[in-house]
């Protein structure tokens, strides 16, 4: 059975700006791109309230992002506190020429929803509380 179709949070490319000195894309471009991504789907989990990111879990780089890479970021909700959403974000390159992405890093992102002080909310989901 073929896998279901998801749609990326973010969809972009790299610039020439982004390359690291082995030629690859920096690290740091791709933990910002995932950040903006887990943010996204943590704030949806609100219902639109500001969110905070508090902890990187695991992150893991699986292969090089490249220059002419289209990098489509995936997020989703894996799990809730109290004030916490839990998100696992993979991100996938295009590579030139190719007919599937192929996954070259992932990692699980923790934000808490917050106040307009930055102090911790409580979530409002109907969704139980889990731990994943």
């Amino acid at each position: 059975m073929p896998a279901p179709i998801r749609d990326p949070v973010i969809r972009t490319t790299p610039r020439p700006s982004d390359i690291n000195l082995n030629g690859h894309i920096f690290g740091g471009w791709i933990l910002s791109q995932m950040d903006i991504a887990g943010g996204i789907a943590a704030i949806r989990e609100t219902g639109g309230g500001a969110v905070a990111t508090v902890a990187i879990e695991a992150m893991t780089f699986h292969r090089p992002v490249l220059l002419t890479d289209w990098v489509s970021v995936y997020a989703d909700v894996v799990g809730t506190g109290r004030t916490s959403i839990t998100v696992h974000i993979e991100v996938a390159a295009m590579r030139r020429g190719a007919d599937a992405e192929v996954m070259v890093t992932e990692g699980t992102f923790v934000y808490v929803h917050i106040d307009s002080n930055g102090k911790p909310l409580p979530l409002t989901s109907n969704r139980p509380e889990t731990h994943g």
